[in-house]
């Protein structure tokens, strides 16, 4: 096994833990908008895009279809409250490993990537308490598309750009927590490492079919 030459991070439950600071700021923009402060782990699941979260909660809270206004103004606000809850989060937290890992890789000459269902913005921020964010060179997220497929094969695609050529499936991993970055990255024809960090087993990412699977990122690294 060699060394992957470009390797894309999920960041929630991937590099770190938030302590909720996501889900305060989404009920606490849907209170500011519309007198509900709605609970979006009741209407949506992990792995899920910003746009998807936001307009499936509004659905489930409001009874109607998102209009395009409401969306940016529902966005809008949760980043506002965002920006607050990540500093203000008691049990925010990188997770044990992530930035040993991005440093081995980093040394080892892959070139690192985010790519996240969360908007660009809110992802700059739930790294910025662990200054994570000076580890990736490039990034695809939720705002670039509501499709997390899409937004993989986006991020693949700039990977692939960086290094003049395209990359073959062994050259690029895609590392994530839930069943949704396994299937992204296959659809993007990379390799997928499930991390056994969030709401998933170990055993269900190997049923979801991830090229490699770790309990954490204190694991060895596929490659190094």
């Amino acid at each position: 096994m060699t060394a992957p030459l470009a390797v894309l991070f999920d960041i929630d439950e991937t590099l770190i833990h938030t302590g909720g600071a996501g889900a305060r700021s989404w009920a606490r923009a849907f209170d500011q908008l519309h007198g509900i402060p709605a609970d979006i782990g009741e209407h949506t699941s992990a792995g899920e895009t910003d746009p998807q979260v936001g307009r499936e909660t509004f659905r489930a809270v409001l009874g109607r279809d998102p209009s395009h206004d409401e969306m940016m103004r529902l966005y809008s606000a949760y980043l506002w409250h965002l920006a607050e809850e990540i500093w203000s989060s008691d049990t925010y937290r990188v997770l044990d490993g992530a930035e040993e890992t991005l440093r081995r890789l980093g040394r080892a000459g892959a070139i690192l990537g985010v790519v996240s269902g969360a908007m660009e913005g809110a992802a700059r921020m739930k790294m910025e308490p662990g200054k994570l964010g000076r580890y990736f060179v490039f990034g695809a997220y939720g705002s670039d598309s509501a499709d997390r497929e899409e937004v993989t094969r986006l991020a693949v695609a700039k990977a692939a750009r960086l290094h003049g050529r395209a990359l073959a499936r062994a050259e690029v991993y895609v590392v994530g927590d839930t069943p949704r970055d396994i299937e992204a990255a296959h659809a993007a024809d990379a390799s997928a490492v499930g991390i056994a960090s969030g709401h998933y087993t170990a055993r269900q990412l190997r049923a979801a079919r991830a090229d490699y699977v770790l309990e954490s990122m204190t694991e060895p690294f596929p490659g190094l």
